[in-house]
C-alpha cells in the first residue's frame, strides 16, 4: 500500500470579490473552534454586524498582497507541496485546507479511492483549539483512523531550519531589536486548558538558544487580535510603538506561527505594523519570510512524516 501525505493549511478566499472574502469569513468565524461564544449569541453577531463591516475591507487588503491567480497563501503550499513530493518520490504528497478549497475531505477522499496509507500533518507548528483542532475534527469526520500529527514546534530538524532563516536575515543588517511573533488567541481558551501559550513559550527558549543574537535584543509577542476580548499578550502592534517611541530604530519581525506566508505576515505585519512602527519613530522594520517552500523546510517535512507512517 502506498503510503499518502495530506499537508493542511487554513485556507483562503477563491478570489478578491466582497462576496468571495465574505463567504470564507462566514466559514473561518463560524467555526466553534475558532469563536467559542454560542452559536445563538454569536451567529447574529457574525452575520449582521461582523461581516458586512469586515469583508469589503478585508477584501481590499488581499487585493495588495494577491498574486497573478491565486492568494500567496496557496501558491506557497502548493510550492512546498511539491517540493515534499521531491524528497519523498514514493509517496503521494497532496494539499488540503481546512476553509474553502482543495478540502479536506474532498482530498482524503480521492487518496482513499488510490487505497493509500494516510497521513495527515497540520502546517501549524503549534497545537491550539482554533487552528489544528479543527483539521482534526474535520479529518475524524471522514476516517477517525487517520492520523493527523498536529504540532512540530519543539522539534530540533525545524527548530534548526528556523534559527538559520532568521539568523540570515539579522546579519544582513544592524538591528535594535528581533520580534520573534506568534498568532494570538483568546486569554480564555488558555484558562480553559489550551497548551498553545506553553507551546509558544517552549518553543521561543529553544530558538533563542539557537540564534547568535543577544538575548536582551529578543522579545516574544502575539499578533492579530480579533475582537475586544483580551488574548494573550504582549502584543506586537503595541510592542512596535513602544519601542519607536523608547528610541528603537531598526526591528527585525519574524511570524513564525505561519510557515507560508500570507495576509497576516504580508499585509499586517509588512505593511501595516511596518507603517505603524515608521509612525512612531522608527526607521525600518524588515520581515523575515515565512520558510515556504525552503528546502530545507521541505527536508524537515519529508523526515518527521516517515516516522508515523
Amino acid at each position: 500500500m502506498k503510503n499518502g501525505l495530506l499537508l493542511v493549511n487554513l485556507g483562503s478566499p477563491a478570489d478578491t470579490t466582497t462576496e468571495a472574502v465574505k463567504h470564507y469569513l462566514n466559514v473561518f468565524l463560524g467555526d466553534p473552534n475558532v469563536v467559542t461564544m454560542p452559536r445563538m449569541l454569536w451567529q447574529p453577531i457574525l452575520k449582521n454586524f461582523i461581516l458586512p463591516k469586515r469583508s469589503p475591507r478585508s477584501a481590499a487588503l488581499y487585493r495588495e498582497i494577491w498574486t497573478e491567480e491565486v492568494s500567496p497563501l496557496i501558491v506557497y503550499t502548493e510550492r512546498l507541496r511539491q517540493k515534499v513530493q521531491e524528497e519523498l518520490p514514493e509517496w503521494d504528497v497532496q494539499m488540503a485546507m481546512t476553509y474553502e478549497q482543495p478540502a479536506i475531505a474532498d482530498k482524503i477522499a480521492e487518496m482513499k479511492s488510490r487505497d493509500e496509507n494516510i497521513i495527515v500533518l497540520s502546517l501549524f507548528p503549534q497545537f491550539t483549539q482554533s487552528s489544528a483542532q479543527s483539521i482534526i475534527d474535520q479529518v475524524k469526520a471522514v476516517d477517525p483512523s487517520i492520523p493527523v500529527i498536529d504540532r512540530f514546534g519543539e522539534e530540533e530538524a525545524y527548530l534548526d531550519v528556523l534559527a538559520k532563516q532568521i539568523q540570515e536575515h539579522w546579519e544582513k543588517d544592524e538591528y535594535d531589536r528581533l520580534m520573534i511573533a506568534y498568532h494570538g488567541i483568546p486569554q480564555s481558551m488558555v484558562k480553559h486548558g489550551d497548551p498553545y501559550e506553553f507551546q509558544t513559550e517552549m518553543t521561543f527558549n529553544l530558538l533563542k538558544k539557537r540564534l547568535d543574537i543577544p538575548a536582551d535584543k529578543i522579545k516574544m509577542v502575539y499578533q492579530s487580535k480579533f475582537g475586544p476580548m483580551p488574548w494573550l499578550q504582549p502584543y506586537l502592534n503595541k510592542t512596535l510603538v513602544e519601542e519607536a517611541k523608547s528610541g528603537t530604530k531598526k526591528v527585525l519581525v519574524s511570524p513564525i506561527s505561519f510557515v507560508t506566508d500570507c495576509l497576516e505576515t504580508l499585509h499586517e505585519d509588512g505593511i501595516e505594523n511596518r507603517d505603524l512602527f515608521l509612525e512612531n519613530g522608527g526607521e525600518k522594520l524588515t520581515l523575515v519570510p515565512a520558510l515556504n517552500d525552503r528546502k530545507e523546510f521541505a527536508e524537515f517535512v519529508a523526515e518527521f512524516v516517515q516516522r508515523y507512517a
